[in-house]
């Protein structure tokens, strides 16, 4: 009977466990997948590829290292490499790695990193989607030292279709979605928690369309007034659309430095999926509400732009 208690509140904790790993793993693609789709269109490394790496290296964005540089690829400083630099134990001690402003340095950085360097040339003669022999292809030209690597990248596209992102980033380079330059952009709910999460460090829910409005302000015990308020809409009865809406008042300062600016999304769109205010995004790029947006401009989230 003991042996089988210590069983049954080891499984427990063995689930509880495997629950928070998912959840940080969805967190970090919700936050990166269109970085990654980004970068896919302008270098060519696949999304898929990228977004696992991202996970594999950082441990879902928790990891020691990301969190005091920024560097999402663990990316070691090489010869070459003039910018700020961390010192972190990995292979041997105090190793020297590259350490970034921001996320988006490190995404770019780490495409930049695969296109340089001649023993990875053969990567860009595949097909994009074909995410096995880029992982492979890692390993073989030394990205990593764990003989499971390959394997590891596999399993974490598989099992999270990441591969969608990179079929997303082909279907809008080509333009092969008819009109999806005209759409807005459709949110996905398996990119979301089902309960309220946090962006930017501001609380918000991925609300389907259909959804009272008066629903959601009950649920999560917030004025209905505020809830408008704290989205920048105006009064409306039902969501229109499968969108986020947050709970708590937005940030005037962006999560990340920058913003890429895909097919479309508008001000408002970028607003909602980075957790800014827009009264601040209008400022930082000096824009007038209603401006329309270039794709692939770049639109700052921290600080304004110099003209």
């Amino acid at each position: 009977m003991r042996n089988f208690i210590i069983l049954f509140f080891g499984l427990i904790f063995y689930v509880n466990l495997f629950a928070q790993d998912d959840k940080r793993i969805l967190d970090y693609i919700f936050i990166y997948r269109n970085l990654a789709i980004a970068e896919m269109q302008r270098t060519g490394v696949p999304a898929a590829i990228k977004l696992a790496q991202g996970i594999h290296e950082t441990n879902a964005g928790t990891s020691k290292l990301v969190l005091k540089s920024n560097n999402h690829f663990g990316i070691k400083c090489k010869d070459d490499w003039k910018g700020k630099i961390f010192r972190h134990t990995d292979d041997a001690p105090n190793e020297c790695f590259r350490k970034y402003d921001s996320p988006i340095d490190s995404y770019k950085d780490h495409s930049d990193f695969l296109k340089s360097r001649p023993w990875y040339a053969s990567l860009f003669f595949l097909d994009p989607l074909d995410y096995e022999n880029w992982a492979y292809g890692l390993k073989k030209a030394g990205y990593a030292t764990n003989p499971k690597y390959p394997q590891i990248l596999i399993k974490l596209i598989e099992n999270y279709n990441l591969q969608d992102y990179s079929l997303t980033a082909l279907e809008q380079f080509h333009g092969s979605v008819e009109g999806l330059e005209n759409k807005s952009v459709q949110l996905i709910a398996a990119d979301f928690p089902e309960n309220d999460f946090l962006i930017n460090n501001t609380k918000v829910v991925f609300a389907r369309k259909g959804v009272s409005y008066l629903f959601l302000a009950t649920k999560y015990e917030v004025e209905l007034a505020k809830l408008f308020e704290f989205n920048e809409m105006t009064t409306q009865e039902f969501v229109e659309e499968d969108q986020l809406i947050y709970l708590q008042r937005k940030r005037k300062i962006g999560n990340n430095k920058e913003h890429v600016v895909k097919f479309g999304e508008t001000l408002f769109s970028i607003a909602q999926i980075e957790a800014i205010r827009l009264e601040s995004l209008l400022e930082y790029n000096n824009l007038k509400s209603g401006s329309k947006l270039q794709v692939g401009s770049v639109l700052n989230l921290q600080t304004k732009k110099i003209l």
